[in-house]
C-alpha cells in the first residue's frame, strides 16, 4: 500500500493534486445529475443556472 508522509501531503505539489481531485469528482457529480433534471423538464438553461455550469460544459454532457 502506497503510504504518503506529512511533509508530502503539506508541499504545493500535493494541494494542488488533492485540489484539482475535488473539483472533478464536484464537476462528475453535477453532470451525473443532469439527464435526471432533464427527465424532471428543466430546460439546459435552467439546469445551467441551478448547478452553476456553463452551458457548453451541459452540451458535453448531454452528448
Amino acid at each position: 500500500m502506497l503510504v504518503i508522509d506529512d511533509e508530502f501531503k503539506q508541499s504545493r505539489m500535493y494541494k494542488s493534486i488533492e485540489q484539482e481531485i475535488k473539483l472533478t469528482a464536484k464537476l462528475e457529480a453535477q453532470l451525473e445529475a443532469v439527464p435526471r433534471l432533464l427527465a424532471l423538464g428543466l430546460s439546459v438553461e435552467q439546469i445551467a443556472q441551478a448547478l452553476d455550469l456553463t452551458l457548453e460544459q451541459l452540451r458535453e454532457a448531454v452528448s
